[in-house]
């Protein structure tokens, strides 16, 4: 299915009243239109679960086993040419059974336990399917009060920072949308609105996400500067090639402002960071977009995330089924080199000088045209 068919349009939410978690965005149906939802028993049985089902009341229900055997959508190779259509369609209840915090200590200190897996959008570069086989709905795991529980108590023993990192001065800072983004997630539950009100209550921790989906109901959630969000962003022809269904480029920046008066941390990712040819007049515009919009209240505690492009043969593969005209910008083995991820899968990244030209020269953009904009790291 071509890419453009489902780069659906996005309008700002409307404003809702404080104290409550907002109810579910009139929005949703223009990303998610669910007709099937497969369930574990115990998810399916949960308040979560039936949560998330009251959001889709004509969704066909469907128990399985396990979240993660599904033979309709795991393995099965004839779901690439209806990759989106299944991103649009599908969702998973699960139980998280793992609830673990790995240290991070790049953008984060701390990967917290996930409470999603997979996503409504399409980016062509997305690591997650690469472990999920040929389909990547959103599964929502409906356990929160474990996971909120967990993540308590992992702060408790943790302590105070002792010193300042690369991560933050103060705080210890836990990744929350590792596999996922929550602000998607936050139209399909409330357990992205649950987390942040947690960690309100944490003086010495912080949460944090990276999305590339303006939801303006998360404007409500009061976050009392405890969570941090990270807006992706790279240049808007890169956008329109290989984020597919997500904000556009300018309502991400455009919505920056109204994220730190909500109270939240705000950060930007640039990521991935594609070589191709125009690339730098493509960033020096960009970066004089953030110059030229963003005020100075959101400059003053901005900070960036430098991501080079990291990609995937299988995905590459994947890829080549749905939406090929992104892999001539993703695919590039001339410039290209094995690379072994932290998570044990082989990838494929920018050869080691090609790398270091680039992220130098980005840096150098930086510098000259967004002095303000502090790099937290480059790899």
């Amino acid at each position: 299915m071509p890419a453009a068919a489902d780069h659906l349009p996005l309008t700002l939410f409307d404003s809702l009243p404080d104290q409550t978690p907002p109810p579910p965005s009139t929005d949703l149906p223009r990303l998610l239109r669910v007709r099937e939802v497969y369930a574990e028993p115990a998810a399916l049985a949960s308040p979560r679960g039936q949560q998330v089902l009251a959001r889709f009341p004509d969704a066909e229900v469907v128990e399985v086993p396990s979240h993660w055997q599904i033979p309709e959508l795991h393995g099965n190779a004839g779901n690439v040419e209806r990759w989106v259509r299944v991103k649009s369609e599908v969702l998973v209840l699960g139980v998280k059974k793992s609830l673990t915090a790995r240290e991070n200590g790049r953008s984060t200190n701390w990967i917290a336990p996930s409470t999603s897996n997979g996503c409504a959008m399409a980016c062509a570069y997305c690591y997650v399917p690469r472990r999920k086989g040929y389909a990547n709905p959103i599964t929502v795991f409906t356990n929160i009060e474990q996971i909120t529980g967990y993540l308590r108590r992992h702060v408790a023993r943790q302590g105070v920072k002792p010193e300042p990192d690369q991560c933050d001065p103060l705080a210890w800072v836990y990744d929350l949308g590792e596999n996922s983004d929550c602000s998607v997630d936050a139209l399909v539950s409330d357990n992205v609105a649950d987390l942040v009100a947690l960690f309100r209550t944490l003086p010495t921790a912080k949460a944090s996400f990276a999305t590339k989906f303006v939801n303006r109901q998360l404007l409500e959630l009061d976050p009392a500067g405890r969570t941090r969000v990270r807006f992706s962003l790279m240049p808007h022809d890169d956008a329109k090639l290989l984020d597919v269904r997500t904000s556009p480029i300018a309502e991400r920046i455009a919505a920056m402002d109204d994220f730190v008066e909500a109270g939240y941390e705000v950060h930007v990712n640039f990521s991935p960071v594609v070589l191709r040819q125009g690339w730098e007049a493509d960033w020096t515009t960009l970066l004089q977009q953030l110059d030229d919009e963003l005020s100075e209240a959101t400059k003053a505690q901005a900070a960036v995330e430098v991501i080079m492009l990291t990609h995937n043969a299988d995905l590459h593969t994947v890829n080549l089924g749905w939406h090929p005209k992104a892999e001539d910008a993703l695919w590039r083995p001339d410039l290209q080199q094995p690379k072994r991820s932290q998570n044990g899968q082989l990838n494929v990244r920018y050869r080691n000088d090609v790398k270091r030209a680039g992220v130098q020269r980005l840096q150098e953009l930086i510098d000259q045209h967004a002095p303000w904009l502090r790099v937290r790291y480059a790899f």
